[in-house]
């Protein structure tokens, strides 16, 4: 689980661009970076995807409220 949560903490990195898909996968990586964390041996790399996901999500509630402002404002950058 420690290496799916780091997988994830990075894919998530990348995935932040479209918030459709940041939000499963930091969520999930979340998840498993937590449960790695509690029985795992390998808390280093459960700790990095952890916190990997955190700054993952950040970023990706940052692009979703920036999109959702500009559409409710009629800001639309192809307009």
């Amino acid at each position: 689980m420690a290496v799916a949560s780091l997988v994830l903490g990075i894919v998530g990195l990348f995935a932040w661009v479209i918030p459709l898909f940041g939000f499963p996968i930091t969520i999930t990586g979340l998840v498993m970076g937590v449960k790695a964390r509690k029985s795992s041996e390998e808390r280093g790399m459960a700790t990095a995807g952890f916190v990997l996901c955190i700054i993952g999500l950040t970023l990706t509630l940052i692009n979703a409220s920036i999109g959702a402002y500009m559409g409710a404002t009629g800001q639309l950058y192809w307009q």
